[in-house]
C-alpha cells in the first residue's frame, strides 16, 4: 500500500522506524528486532538507509521481509550521497522486485573520512525524488527539519528547498526529531503559509540514554528544552529510569500533538521493540478515540 493512500484515509497513524545492519553477520540480531517491531501491526514502517548506500542490499531486503511476513507497508530509505543513475535505478529495480512502493529521498549523511565528491549524479534529494518519480510508480516523501536544514543558509531557503521538493513530486514530508512541539507548530504555520500543502509527519525520538541526547543535538542541531534537560540529569544515570522516563516524554508529545489535530505521527524506534511497545501501550485508548 502507497503511504499517500493511507495518509488520504480518516484515521490515525502511528508508524515506527527500524535501521538495517552495517555488516552481514549481524543480520539476523536487526531482523529479530525489526520483526518484534513488525509484529505490533503499526500503521507502516520506514528503513533507513546507511550513509553512503553502504546497507543498500539490507535495508530492501528488511523490508521486503516486513511486508511479506507481517503485512505492514514498508518505506526503504534512499540516498544522494555516493550515487549515481545507474545505481538508483539498480535500487529501484531491485525495490519492485521485492514489492516496495515507498521510498524517502534524503540528500544523506557523508560516510566518515570519506575523501572525494560525494554528489556527483545528485546533489540534492529534490533531483533525486524528480529521478525516483520518472523511473517507476513510488510514492516518495521527504525529510523537513523544523529547526531548519543544517546546511541551509536561513529559514526562507530551508523553506525554498522544501518547494522544490514537493515540485520534483515529493508527496509527504517527515520532520527531524524535536523535543519541544511549539517548534513543530510554528514550523507549520511558516510552511502553509509558504504554500507547502503535502501532509507533514512529525517525527518524535523517545531518548532512553543519556548518551542519545548529544547524538540528537549533533545530528539535528535540536533545541532540548530546560524540562527535558532535568529529566536527563535527574533520570540518565538509570538505565530502567531513563528509558521510562523517555518512553513518557515522547508519550506526551504524541498525545499533545494528537490533541490538537495531528493525526499522523512517525517514531524513530531504532530497533527498539520494548520502547515501540511502551509508546503503542501508552496510546492503547488514546488512539481508540482519535482514530
Amino acid at each position: 500500500m502507497k503511504i499517500r493512500e493511507l495518509l488520504e484515509l480518516d484515521k490515525t497513524t502511528l508508524s515506527f522506524e527500524v535501521f538495517p545492519p552495517k555488516k552481514d553477520m549481524d543480520f539476523a540480531n536487526v531482523e529479530k528486532a525489526a520483526f518484534g517491531i513488525a509484529q505490533l501491526h503499526p500503521s507502516y514502517m520506514s528503513v533507513t538507509y546507511g550513509a553512503g548506500g553502504s546497507t543498500k542490499g539490507h535495508t530492501i531486503r528488511l523490508a521486503g521481509d516486513i511486508q511479506k511476513k507481517f503485512n505492514v507497508p514498508t518505506i526503504a530509505h534512499l540516498t544522494c550521497v555516493c550515487a549515481t543513475k545507474e545505481s538508483i535505478e539498480q535500487a529501484l529495480s531491485q525495490m519492485k522486485e521485492a514489492g516496495i512502493e515507498n521510498i524517502l529521498a534524503l540528500r544523506g549523511d557523508v560516510p566518515k573520512d570519506f575523501n572525494g565528491n560525494a554528489f556527483t549524479d545528485f546533489s540534492h534529494a529534490s533531483e533525486l525524488v524528480k529521478f525516483i518519480k520518472e523511473n517507476g510508480d513510488f510514492c516518495v516523501g521527504g525529510a523537513c527539519y523544523p529547526e531548519v536544514h543544517p546546511d541551509s543558509a536561513s529559514k526562507q531557503a530551508d523553506i525554498e528547498g522544501l518547494k522544490k521538493k514537493v515540485k520534483a513530486g515529493c508527496e509527504y514530508l517527515t520532520t527531524q526529531m524535536f523535543f519541544d512541539n511549539n517548534i513543530f507548530f510554528n514550523f507549520m504555520y511558516r510552511v502553509r503559509e509558504a504554500g507547502i500543502a503535502v501532509p507533514i509527519i512529525p517525527g518524535i525520538m523517545p531518548i532512553t540514554r543519556q548518551v542519545q541526547v548529544k547524538n540528537a543535538v549533533k545530528l539535528s542541531g535540536c533545541n532540548v528544552p530546560e524540562r527535558f534537560k532535568n529529566i536527563v540529569d535527574r533520570f540518565g544515570d538509570t538505565e530502567a529510569a531513563m528509558k521510562q522516563a523517555g518512553i513518557v516524554y515522547a508519550t506526551d508529545q504524541i498525545i499533545d500533538l494528537m490533541a490538537n489535530g495531528v493525526n499522523h505521527i512517525h517514531v524513530y524506534s531504532m530497533n527498539k521493540p520494548q520502547v515501540a511497545k511502551g509508546i503503542q501501550d501508552n496510546l492503547s485508548e488514546i488512539l481508540k478515540v482519535v482514530d
